[in-house]
């Protein structure tokens, strides 16, 4: 059967949306004092011919031409070009954004509307990160784009090696100075092997998971330097018998990572490479000596960091007022870090730097194209990536900063460098006298600068989720699912909650109410508090006990409460042992039955229950 028009279902859930848009609109009316109907037409009659692409892409390129012209301080002829114009502006949103830069000569107002702004990304960005497969086109897109950024990073490698430069001098004389006390203790550590292995929560090459990861079925033969069986893999010499049956695998005969597209936007996907369950494993014992010694050195303390994202939004607050510092953010940066820059970053240190290369994956399965051998350091799905891009980051800004300081560095000067700049993952906070310097440097080791999402010259700065115009926060919410349609939707029903909580605690009322009046029919949405463990409504005004529980004596409401699923997963032998070996700390961290049970829920279900709402 094929549909003349759109089916019903889709009708249903495009006509949610676009309620929900109206929504905000409302919400924009009385907030700013203007109107927006002509707004919501022009909406709908592109959303009726350009389907959900309109609000899931074409609106996000709507706001990132925005915030290139609060960035440079005017509306620029080539932007905003899928949008009819009036003088300077586009007639798309025009009451908003003439309170916020002069609709004849476009330059940005000297006191633009801080709401105005916050709506402009509320309105655009919504549907942005709503997770949708992408079409066929755009994965083979990103498939292939992932394969031609191989390539670059590969001749970049040879161009840089072949000329030889200042830059690679001045990169050396960077790492000496920032990781001497850090990684000298991660490097004792993984001589003396006081380093703990462990498995992550995510899926493997192997498709092993849960509790049988700890059944451990083969070694690359290359981890035995650094990660000796023995010591590794089974929880003390008195099962050295169980190594017998430990396959060891030469390098040739590796089980490689498997790179997959996961949902991201509607416009791309994202891709990770899944890792086989002994590189994991290895990987992960490096990831916290590092963590740990990289965040508490006395040099470092402040400027990198790879577990609280709040710094960096407080620097990007601060600056949005000042202006002292940039925000930059970087395209494909897992993928561009060289494997030969992190080995001359870590030459100084043999034993981690060994560490490092033994548990990395040399090649990968990319669909379509096969197995590829790979010049970058990893892939984001390596649970060392994080750290070293970081690192490796850091390393190129303190390059670029003696490149242009062009005299003797001391220490005084250094530590006055590292309190201003701040790195977590490819988010990157540095002084704005130096951007062009880091800039240029990044661009040198064939990192790609996202233009679109760093910022330097206004007052807009956004970094690690947080977005501030002039001091003021204008982070928006996202609908990061479909809309529920039914009580079996419960994944999509936990994200509107929580998307309904958020517009609430903004102050969108026409927003919430609408998404209330969703909520309520699918169940009772009783007002609690955040920690209750019904879904709930957040508000100012206080819960309503709806009864009394008899044994506790503690008020209780009605409404739906998750209950995961538990993953059956047997685990008992050496291997049982072995997991209780690797626990962490002295406090209990396994249920009960952690051994007959374990991993990520087969699913999430929700139950109508009385639960406290507190």
């Amino acid at each position: 059967m094929t549909w003349t028009t759109k089916p019903p279902l889709l009708e249903d859930r495009m006509k949610s949306q676009l309620l929900f848009i109206q929504s905000l609109l409302q919400d924009c009316n009385s907030w700013c004092c203007i109107s927006t109907n002509r707004d919501f037409e022009t909406i709908t009659v592109r959303v009726k011919h350009e389907g959900f692409s309109f609000l899931a892409i074409t609106l996000p390129n709507f706001c990132k031409d925005f915030e290139r012209s609060l960035d440079i301080g005017y509306v620029d002829h080539d932007m905003f070009l899928s949008f009819k114009k009036h003088a300077a502006l586009p007639r798309f949103l025009g009451g908003l954004l003439d309170l916020v830069f002069d609709r004849d000569s476009g330059l940005l107002l000297d006191v633009p509307c801080h709401t105005a702004i916050f709506f402009v990304r509320q309105i655009t960005l919504a549907y942005k990160k709503t997770l949708r497969s992408c079409t066929s086109a755009r994965n083979k897109g990103a498939i292939d784009e992932y394969v031609q950024c191989e390539k670059e990073v590969k001749a970049c490698e040879e161009e840089i090696s072949n000329s030889g430069s200042i830059q690679l001098d001045s990169f050396d004389r960077a790492s000496s100075l920032l990781w001497g006390s850090s990684l000298s203790r991660v490097d004792r550590d993984v001589y003396s092997t006081r380093i703990i292995p462990r498995h992550g929560p995510g899926s493997t090459s192997e498709r092993i998971i849960s509790n049988n990861k700890y059944k451990l079925r083969s070694w690359h033969s290359r981890l035995e330097e650094y990660f000796p069986s023995d010591i590794f893999a089974i929880p003390n010499h008195g099962f050295c018998d169980e190594l017998e049956s430990l396959n060891y695998l030469e390098p040739e005969a590796e089980i490689y990572p498997r790179v997959i597209l996961v949902p991201k936007t509607l416009k791309t996907p994202r891709i990770i490479a899944i890792e086989p369950v002994c590189m994991q494993y290895t990987q992960q014992s490096l990831l916290e000596v590092l963590v740990y010694n990289l965040e508490r050195d006395r040099l470092l303390n402040g400027c990198i960091g790879f577990s609280d994202q709040t710094p960096n939004q407080e620097l990007a607050r601060l600056s949005s007022k000042d202006g002292s510092l940039a925000t930059i953010d970087l395209s494909e940066a897992s993928d561009r870090v060289p494997n030969w820059l992190v080995l001359r970053m870590m030459q100084r240190f043999p034993h981690l730097s060994g560490a490092l290369q033994a548990s990395r994956s040399t090649h990968a399965n990319v669909p379509g194209y096969g197995i590829l051998p790979l010049s970058k350091f990893a892939s984001m799905g390596s649970a060392t990536c994080f750290p070293v891009e970081a690192m490796v980051f850091l390393n190129i800004i303190v390059s670029a900063w003696m490149r242009q300081l062009n005299e003797p560095v001391t220490k005084r000067g250094l530590k006055s460098l590292l309190g201003r700049v701040r790195v977590y993952g490819d988010d990157i906070v540095v002084p704005v006298d130096l951007v062009q310097s880091v800039v240029s440097e990044l661009s040198y080791f064939n990192m790609k600068v996202n233009r679109g999402k760093s910022f330097w010259t206004g007052k807009f700065r956004e970094s690690c989720g947080k977005d501030y115009y002039d001091g003021s926060d204008v982070s928006v919410s996202y609908v990061r699912r479909e809309f529920p349609s039914s009580r079996r939707n419960v994944e999509e029903i936990m994200s509107l909650v929580s998307l309904r909580n958020q517009l609430y605690k903004a102050g969108l009322w026409k927003a919430t109410s609408c998404l209330d009046d969703k909520l309520r029919r699918l169940a009772a949405f009783p007002i609690v508090e955040e920690n209750s463990p019904i879904m709930g409504r957040t508000s100012v005004l206080p819960y309503r006990e709806e009864r009394m529980c008899p044994t506790l004596h503690r008020p209780l409401v009605r409404g739906l409460v998750a209950v995961p699923a538990a993953r059956p997963s047997l685990l008992d032998g050496h291997a049982a042992l072995m997991k209780f070996f690797l626990k962490r700390g002295k406090e209990p961290i396994f249920d009960a039955k952690h051994l007959e049970r374990s991993g990520r829920p087969l699913f999430v279900d929700i139950k109508t229950r009385w639960a406290p709402p507190y």
